[in-house]
């Protein structure tokens, strides 16, 4: 193993022992008041974005900011090539950019996350002055074309591609990938009633199975996943559960990469589990300040995570 990737590994590590943890989010998510939850974050890292913010949208943005900036961090003690392996495990911050681009509402358009070298192609479709060609940007990139130039088709084609290229280039994430391309297909037909756009569909197909995507009902849909999907859906047997396979989804990549930091060698693995343990917080995190915005009650969405 070369001297980059043990540095990245101790450096990854480092990153997650210092995250607040389920006993430090149910602490924040206990505040009485948001206020109160943003001055706990203050012994935190995820005091670096939090300090300024104010409301509860903003304060889930910094924590979110707060995630990104240490990815950077950690790409940066990488050996050469190895921020590679964390695009596509970012990739959730550059739908997010778009996400923001293309939304009809005003509260929705922030500035950018800035991704650096962690971007895949952000500049390139920062850069495009309609839907047409936001669509054409992403065609000509590594996200591929999302089957359609609305706000629907663009989002769901780019959460969709990023299951595909999360599958296919890290290895140790591909559970997490299939079962994350299943949710988004179980909502799409069985709760919105959708049809998928026709790159969606492959990459479903090529994902989940070629039935997936035709299933006729949902018991047909997720009796024929393929196994980490399956499990993940395996008590959920109306598509109105299906925001408990959401946070199951959560607790199985918190307890994977748990299990790749706990691995005594250094490589590609740790820093995969460092990035799903910090993602994790992160999410638990921001679950933990919507709790205290209600004035400490717990959410269903907290309990189910922590």
């Amino acid at each position: 193993m070369s001297a980059g990737w043990v540095a990245g590994a101790v450096r990854a590590r480092a990153l997650a022992v210092r995250c607040p943890g389920a006993a430090g989010a149910r602490e924040i998510a206990t505040c009485p008041s948001l206020d109160e939850a943003l001055r706990r974050l203050g012994g935190t890292p995820y005091v670096r974005y939090t300090r300024e913010a104010v409301g509860l949208p903003e304060a889930q943005r910094a924590v979110s900011a707060t995630l990104l900036w240490h990815l950077r961090v950690l790409a940066g003690w990488l050996p050469r090539g190895g921020a590679r392996l964390l695009v596509p495990l970012v990739s959730g911050f550059e739908v997010a950019n778009v996400v923001a681009r293309v939304s009809p509402e005003p509260q929705d358009r922030v500035p950018p996350y800035r991704l650096g070298a962690l971007e895949t192609a952000w500049r390139r479709l920062e850069r495009a002055a309609t839907p047409a060609e936001l669509r054409a940007a992403l065609a000509a990139s590594p996200w591929g074309d999302p089957g359609g130039d609305t706000p629907w088709a663009l989002v769901t084609g780019l959460r969709m591609a990023a299951a595909r290229r999360t599958a296919l280039a890290v290895p140790q994430a591909r559970d997490w990938a299939v079962a994350r391309a299943a949710l988004l297909t179980a909502r799409e037909l069985f709760v919105h009633g959708r049809s998928l756009p026709e790159p969606v569909r492959r990459d479903a197909a090529r994902l989940l199975g070629v039935g997936a995507s035709t299933a006729a009902s949902y018991r047909e849909f997720r009796d024929g996943l393929p196994a980490p999907a399956r499990r993940l859906l395996a008590d959920v047997t109306e598509p109105a559960g299906l925001w408990r396979a959401e946070a199951g989804w959560w607790r199985t990549v918190r307890n994977d990469g748990a299990a790749l930091l706990r691995d005594g060698r250094h490589g590609p693995g740790v820093v995969v589990g460092a990035v799903a343990v910090l993602s994790v917080d992160a999410w638990r995190v921001r679950a933990a300040l919507e709790s205290a915005a209600r004035g400490g009650r717990l959410g269903e969405v907290f309990d189910a995570l922590a």
